[in-house]
């Protein structure tokens, strides 16, 4: 069997990991904890840490998405979440590849500029 290097080995990431790969404040991801009834992470320990999955982090990418990206209020958020969450989880992946689009093709015309 073939090791496979690109493989995530971390299975949990704490609060504040994540709270870092939003820019977001740890206040924001609690809030949304008891906002979004999906969005529920593992707890350990008497002091209740709080242990992120890969699952809890697309979660949280997609509220990210609607309330911080799209704008939509957290009532708003819900109810795309609830009504209809297989096309919510495709816009907002459709979303970040078009950003990474622009955001290489930016980098792109940069250089092409710096070539003139």
């Amino acid at each position: 069997m073939a090791l496979n290097l690109n493989k995530n080995l971390k299975l949990y990431y704490s609060i504040r990991e994540v709270a870092e790969m939003f820019d977001l404040n740890e206040s924001t991801l609690r809030y949304w904890e008891t906002e979004f009834p999906h969005l529920k992470p593992k707890t350990m320990g008497p002091n209740k840490i709080r242990q992120y999955s890969e699952k809890d982090i697309k979660q949280v990418k997609l509220i990210y998405n609607l309330v911080k990206e799209r704008g939509f209020k957290i009532s708003a958020a819900k109810s795309i979440i609830n009504s209809n969450r297989d096309g919510a989880d495709k816009t907002a992946d459709v979303l970040a590849r078009l950003v990474n689009v622009r955001d290489d093709l930016q980098a792109l015309k940069k250089q092409l500029d710096g070539l003139q």
